[in-house]
């Protein structure tokens, strides 16, 4: 990492206030069976959306929610790869480092692998294959980020409720159950793979037991935050584009609504080094010399524009 976006991430973080999320996870660590044959060679979360890999787009949404210090969980044979990828995170003006998840144990095994990087605070957990865009998620994760001592998830409408942890709510629009992949769903609304904890996360997912699919489920740590009163479901309307890019026709679908909203729009949606660039997390100089490093092509010219018109 450059020494002075170095000492400028360190700066940020040790002077970051106690009352706001700085830390976030990446949870990479899939073996992405439902791509098969796609993910032999690599990650499913490495796999090109449009003009970009995967892991670009939940790499953007933790840079929108002002999110610096960030934890990729992948899996071994994948490790090589992301670093290769994303690097140490500097050129988009954050920190970015590794861990194994070495047995595939579900979603909230995320906060177990990673316990030495939360170190007790507060963070947000997002799914690779999750991909967010909506002119209202900037701010619905800053009020999420800036609420420490609760657990905030989202929810949205979704066709096939089946496939997903589902919220049931009552007549004033609370929340009173939360069921994984039920057969008979109590509502329409999943819940969807963006998650803001407080700093007990880590110790919560220690007291979970393993599900009859072998996995320790993100509902049932869900479930802890909804039992003590502590859990804050916010149901995402029209104006937020949810995707879950883990089957064959989602992965297809997110690639044509990102080629179709950039064309419409004239201007790159979930880029991180653009949102990198909005939050001041690096410098117009700093971005020049990143994207000469590499041969023009669509996306770069793409950030070069933005920059000229900033």
């Amino acid at each position: 990492m450059d020494a002075l976006v170095l000492k400028r991430v360190l700066l940020w973080v040790i002077m970051a206030p106690a009352d706001r999320i700085t830390k976030g996870i990446i949870l990479a660590a899939g073996a992405g069976t439902r791509l098969s044959p796609a993910t032999l060679p690599i990650s499913k979360i490495l796999l090109p959306v449009y003009d970009r890999p995967m892991v670009y787009y939940p790499l953007s949404t933790l840079i929108m929610a002002g999110i610096r210090d960030i934890l990729v969980i992948t899996n071994e044979s994948d490790r090589e790869n992301f670093e290769r990828t994303l690097r140490d995170g500097s050129q988009f003006g954050v920190r970015i480092t590794y861990e194994v998840q070495y047995v595939q144990r579900g979603i909230s095994d995320a906060f177990i692998v990673g316990e030495r990087f939360i170190d007790g605070d507060p963070c947000v957990l997002v799914l690779g294959d999750n991909i967010f865009c909506g002119d209202d998620m900037e701010g619905i994760m800053s009020e999420a980020a800036k609420d420490v001592s609760n657990a905030t998830v989202f929810a949205r409408w979704v066709p096939d409720p089946d496939r997903f942890g589902v919220a049931e709510f009552d007549s004033e629009g609370k929340v009173i159950s939360l069921e994984e992949k039920p057969k008979d769903p109590k509502s329409n609304y999943a819940v969807v793979g963006l998650y803001f904890y407080p700093g007990d996360a880590t110790a919560k997912a220690k007291t979970l037991k393993l599900s009859s699919r072998g996995e320790l489920e993100i509902t049932d740590l869900n479930r802890l935050y909804l039992d003590e009163g502590s859990l804050r479901v916010k149901t995402m309307g029209n104006l937020t584009m949810w995707i879950d890019a883990g089957t064959f026709g989602s992965l297809l679908e997110s690639a044509e609504f990102v080629r179709s909203t950039e064309k419409r729009f004239g201007i790159k949606v979930l880029c991180p080094e653009i949102e990198a660039l909005k939050k001041g997390f690096v410098s117009k100089e700093e971005m020049e010399a990143w994207v000469a490093s590499f041969k023009e092509n669509d996306y770069y010219d793409a950030i070069t524009k933005f920059m000229e018109r900033m």
